[in-house]
């Protein structure tokens, strides 16, 4: 493809949203890393806390986890059984990458349904925090996006193993040697 071609935007384009995506995850887990920093040296030093610094925790655990979901998964960075997988050739390789990521995608698309009932029903039901009082289901629904955007990303990569698998940027095989 040509530099200027509409591929390459395409390409440039899809490769920001997917860098996108991992940046939000790794802000996630600093807040809550952060959250968790404070929330022990006030507990010890200050014999004090942060209000709902709990509830947030937790909240944002969830969100790290469903948004980081969406980062490994598109890598192909999750944890794998690769006992079959390391005894055939390139072309099974390739067909067992396929039908898993194509397995990861119908469940991760299940889950995502699920979640988006559970993210209604929260709202719904009026979940508060315990100090404050604060709404529950803002959380819940970012936490949502993140499995929406894993869904993205899977079918992304499902394409491009298909497709292009020139155009994953590091290949199991490569993963396996580091």
């Amino acid at each position: 493809m040509r530099r200027g071609s509409p591929g390459v935007l395409n390409q440039r384009r899809m490769d920001r949203l997917i860098d996108g995506i991992e940046l939000i995850a790794a802000v996630v887990g600093g807040v809550v890393a952060i959250n968790i920093f404070l929330a022990v040296v006030l507990r010890r030093f200050f014999d004090t806390s942060i209000p709902d610094s709990y509830d947030f925790g937790r909240l944002m655990l969830g969100v790290l986890i469903f948004w980081g979901i969406a980062a490994a998964s598109y890598r192909g960075s999750h944890i794998t059984v690769d006992v079959l997988w390391s005894a055939v050739g390139p072309r099974f390789k390739r067909l067992i990458d396929i039908f898993a990521t194509l397995v990861l995608l119908f469940v991760v698309v299940v889950h995502t349904l699920m979640l988006l009932d559970k993210v209604l029903v929260t709202y719904r039901d009026n979940v508060l925090t315990y100090d404050l009082n604060l709404p529950t289901w803002p959380m819940f629904a970012v936490a949502w996006l993140g499995d929406v955007s894993a869904v993205l990303l899977i079918a992304i990569r499902s394409w491009r193993l298909i497709f292009r698998p020139e155009l994953l940027e590091t290949s199991r095989g490569a993963q396996l040697a580091d």
